[in-house]
């Protein structure tokens, strides 16, 4: 059974976190301004997700989407094995959207596409309170054209744009091409 939901998840869903985490690698060559902004996810268009199974628990505030699951919104694509998505315990109800959404977990292979920008990560989190977003795993990898970033952590703090690629006892690779610089 497929579960789709044009509305009813409020677009802060992925919309701040999904532009923040696809930001580094504009970081990594030196401007500090620069966006991936083809990973940017529009509030005015409507998020659309898909899933085998939809269980909410209005108890515990939570709603959890397992079995080939997917989002998408604009030219923004995400899947991945599981999402669960928790609400704050404001009175309201995920089932009438009312709902603030604290935090989202993500699992069981995570892939992020837009145009030419990918992302991918056994793991993510994105802490909607503290506007911090953590992608983990055996390898975490971002890229866009010939830029690769690759490690095993990536903290981004949607405040202030900065990110954090960790190597957890390997070593952090990067691969910059210096064709994709933009020219002045």
């Amino acid at each position: 059974m497929r579960s789709t939901i044009l509305s009813g998840l409020h677009h802060t869903l992925l919309a701040g976190a999904l532009f923040a985490v696809l930001a580094v690698p504009g970081l990594a060559q030196g401007t500090t301004d620069s966006r991936l902004e083809g990973l940017a996810l529009s509030g005015d268009q409507p998020i659309q997700i898909e899933s085998d199974q939809l269980k909410v628990e209005d108890e515990k505030g939570t709603a959890t989407f397992t079995g080939n699951v997917k989002v998408v919104q604009g030219q923004t694509m995400m899947q991945s094995g599981h999402m669960t998505v928790h609400y704050a315990k404001d009175g309201g109800s995920p089932t009438t959207g009312t709902s603030q959404i604290d935090r989202i977990d993500v699992g069981g292979k995570i892939y992020i596409r837009s145009e030419n920008q990918e992302a991918t990560a056994d793991r993510g989190v994105f802490n909607m309170k503290t506007e911090i977003v953590e992608l983990t795993g055996e390898r975490v990898v971002l890229s866009e054209g010939n830029n690769v970033f690759v490690g095993c952590k990536l903290t981004v703090f949607m405040k202030t744009g900065e990110a954090k690629l960790e190597s957890c006892g390997n070593r952090v690779r990067i691969q910059l091409d210096p064709k994709s610089r933009q020219q002045n």
